[in-house]
């Protein structure tokens, strides 16, 4: 009986060690000596959906015709009311872009989609259905290089394949470009937008979202940066982006942002005014 109660004893002891070394680990992988937290990435979080019905876009009958001559580039539009274009490159995609037409639905909010060519062509049934649901189709290229390391005539082809495919897919042309990275010299601007027509559409609200730096904080950086007449950058390439849509989306029109294509914006434009923005460099 004394050797089972002396071997009892022996066993709490070790159990308390045990305990107590434990605990002294798992404070110190929470504070670690120099005070900084050290935490691993949750890469299976997702944007909380919004409670509630999402609020609308309000229905509007807006132009979308703008002047030849209302500039060559343009990253915002002076406008007299809180409107803002949402665009969306590098699209289509066939898992991704399908979600984000189903946000902006909910909410009556018309995009633009700056579309790779050789995507369109894989997805065409994607790509019909951001034109049947009454978004904007731009030229983003047919296979996302740097058109500024381009010849003239391969810059061009770019292009040109890229329209073919939208057209061929969907039975619209192409009315602006966006160049893929906002690469583009001002010579190309001017010679494409002279023969092509396109004005180049770069951003006014960038989030970096290609770092996928995550939804909330993707949200964060449009939200605070959106200002009227911007245009604003984002990718439905990524999911974390299209993750982070209902809470940015909403965010906007909480604060009275309307939102309309980029053609609409550009439409807005009168053509009498200084077209300081279309001399920007990449």
């Amino acid at each position: 009986m004394k050797l089972a109660s002396q071997i009892f004893a022996i066993s709490l002891l070790a159990a308390s060690l045990g305990s107590c070394s434990d605990k002294t680990t798992a404070e110190e992988a929470v504070s670690p000596p120099n005070g900084a937290l050290k935490s691993t990435e949750n890469k299976a979080y997702r944007t909380p959906t919004t409670r509630g019905p999402a609020p609308r876009n309000p229905d509007m009958s807006l132009s979308s015709t703008f002047s030849p001559d209302a500039g060559v580039t343009f990253s915002r539009v002076s406008v007299s009311q809180p409107y803002v274009a949402m665009t969306f490159d590098d699209g289509p995609h066939p898992k991704n872009t399908p979600r984000l037409l189903d946000m902006l639905r909910e909410r009556n909010i018309k995009a633009t989609f700056y579309v790779i060519g050789r995507s369109v062509d894989l997805y065409p049934a994607v790509t019909r259905r951001i034109v049947a649901e009454g978004h904007e189709i731009g030229n983003h290229t047919y296979t996302h290089g740097n058109l500024t390391k381009m010849s003239d005539e391969r810059v061009r082809n770019e292009l040109m394949k890229c329209k073919s495919s939208i057209a061929s897919a969907t039975g619209v042309q192409p009315r602006t470009m966006r160049p893929p990275y906002g690469a583009l010299l001002q010579r190309q601007r001017s010679w494409i937008h002279s023969e092509m027509g396109y004005p180049t559409i770069l951003w006014a609200v960038d989030p970096r979202d290609w770092q996928k730096p995550g939804p909330s904080v993707v949200t964060s950086r449009i939200v605070s940066n959106t200002t009227p007449g911007a245009i604003v950058l984002a990718h439905d390439l990524h999911s974390q982006t299209v993750d982070a849509m209902p809470s940015t989306l909403d965010g906007l029109l909480r604060k009275g942002y309307k939102f309309v294509t980029v053609s609409q914006l550009l439409a807005m434009k009168p053509d009498e005014a200084p077209a300081q923005a279309s001399n920007e460099q990449p």
